[in-house]
C-alpha cells in the first residue's frame, strides 16, 4: 500500500495525497466562525475615519475568509463615542476604533500616542512604532488595561482650527472656550484657554451656539462634512497642534490572545493597511475640501495662516507642559523621552527631507 499511494502538489510541495488529506480537513474543521462587535468614535458623516473603519472590517473578512466577522457601530449606536475604551477592556466588546490622548485620565503616557505638538506627522509616528520602539511602548502602556493597539487611521496635517474671532498673538487663547483634545489641549490652558472636550457629533452645535468660541478637528473634508463653515469665519492654519493624528484599533487581550495565529495577524495586516489607506485618501480628500472652501465658502471663510508670534508662543509653551505632562506618572516620563529621542534621532534628515516643500512650483 505504500508503494501505491500517489503524490500531489499541494502549497507547492510534492505530498502524499493522503497525507494532504490529513492535515486539510482538521484544518478547516478547527477554525470556529468568530463574531466580534467593534464601535468607533465617529459619526457616519465622517466617510474616512467611519468608512476606513469599515474597510478594516472588510479586510479581516477577506483574510480570514469569512471565519472572523466584526460588525462596525458608528459613534453613538451601540454607546456613547468616549465608552468605547470602557467597554473593550471589560470584554463587553472585543475592539474599538478611537483614539488614546482621550484616555489620557486613565494614564497620562497614553497622549503620546496620537499626536504631540509640533511633533512627527504619519511617517514620522509610523517609523517610530515600526522602527523606534514605539508600538511596544504602547503595548506595555494598554496592558494594565486588557487592552491590544494597534494604530489605525491617520489624518496626516491638520489644520489649526476654526475661530470665532481672530488671533493675533498668543495671548488671544486668554478666555477662549476651545475644543481641543489631548497635549494641544493642556497648551491652550496654559495659555489661558477654557479646553472643552467634545466627541466630533457634538462640536458644531456646541460652535454654532457660542457654547465654544473655537474648535479644531482635522481638516477641510471632514471640517466641511460636520458644517463648521457655517458656526465660525476664520480657518487656522497650519496644525501645530497635531502634525498627524494617529487612530487605534485596539482589541480586548482576551478575545485577541483566544483567536487562532492566522487571525490575529489578519487584525495586524488590516490596521497597517488601512494606517497607509487613510492617510492617502485624506491627502487627496483635504485637497478637494480646500478648493472648496476657497470657491463655495470664500465669502463666508477666511483661510488665515498663524501669525509667527502665535506660533512662536505655542512652541514654548508646548514644551513647558511636554515637560510638566511627562512628569505626571512614570510611565509618562519613559515614553515622553523614547519619543523625544526618536525625533531628535530623525531630525536632522526630517529637515533635509522637508526642505523640497518650498521648491514646490503650485
Amino acid at each position: 500500500m505504500q508503494r501505491r499511494r500517489f503524490f500531489v502538489k499541494a502549497g507547492g510541495l510534492l505530498v502524499a495525497a493522503g497525507a494532504a488529506s490529513v492535515v486539510d480537513a482538521p484544518y478547516v474543521i478547527a477554525q470556529p466562525r468568530v463574531q466580534w462587535r467593534m464601535p468607533t468614535m465617529w459619526p457616519p458623516a465622517l466617510d474616512i475615519l467611519q468608512g476606513n473603519a469599515q474597510k478594516f472590517a472588510r479586510i479581516v473578512d477577506e483574510l480570514t475568509g469569512g471565519r472572523l466577522k466584526i460588525q462596525v457601530f458608528a459613534a453613538g449606536e451601540l454607546m456613547p463615542a468616549t465608552g468605547v475604551f470602557d467597554a473593550c477592556l471589560q470584554g463587553t466588546v472585543e475592539a474599538f476604533n478611537g483614539a488614546a490622548y482621550y484616555w489620557a485620565g486613565k494614564e497620562n503616557a497614553l497622549q503620546w500616542f496620537t499626536s504631540v505638538p509640533f511633533g512627527l506627522n504619519t511617517q514620522g509616528y509610523t517609523a517610530w512604532y515600526q522602527h523606534g520602539g514605539g508600538l511596544a511602548l504602547w503595548e506595555e502602556a494598554y496592558a494594565p488595561f486588557g487592552v491590544v493597539p494597534r494604530p489605525g487611521q491617520s489624518t496626516n496635517p491638520q489644520m489649526g482650527g476654526w475661530f470665532r474671532k481672530k488671533i493675533n498673538t498668543i495671548d488671544d487663547f486668554k478666555g477662549l472656550k476651545a475644543r481641543i483634545p489631548g497635549l494641544a489641549g493642556k497648551v491652550y490652558a496654559k495659555a489661558g484657554a477654557a479646553v472643552v472636550l467634545l466627541p466630533a457629533g457634538e462640536i458644531y452645535t456646541a460652535l454654532e451656539r457660542g457654547t465654544i468660541d473655537a474648535a479644531e478637528f482635522i481638516g477641510p473634508h471632514d471640517d466641511l462634512k460636520l458644517g463648521f463653515q457655517n458656526a465660525a469665519r476664520y480657518y487656522y492654519y497650519p496644525g501645530w497642534q497635531e502634525a498627524t493624528s494617529i487612530a487605534e484599533f485596539s482589541f480586548n487581550k482576551k478575545a485577541y490572545d483566544g483567536l487562532p495565529a492566522e487571525h490575529r495577524r489578519a487584525l495586524d495586516y488590516a490596521a497597517a493597511v488601512i494606517l497607509a489607506a487613510s492617510d492617502a485618501e485624506y491627502f487627496v480628500k483635504n485637497a478637494v475640501g480646500l478648493q472648496r472652501l476657497r470657491t463655495e465658502f470664500k465669502s463666508k471663510v477666511e483661510l488665515i495662516q498663524f501669525p509667527a508670534a502665535v506660533l512662536d508662543g505655542a512652541r514654548k509653551m508646548s514644551a513647558q507642559v511636554m515637560q510638566e505632562e511627562a512628569d505626571k506618572s512614570a510611565l509618562a516620563k519613559k515614553v515622553a523621552a523614547a519619543y523625544d529621542k526618536f525625533v531628535s534621532t530623525t531630525a536632522e534628515w526630517s529637515k533635509v527631507e522637508g526642505a523640497y516643500y518650498s521648491t514646490l512650483s503650485h
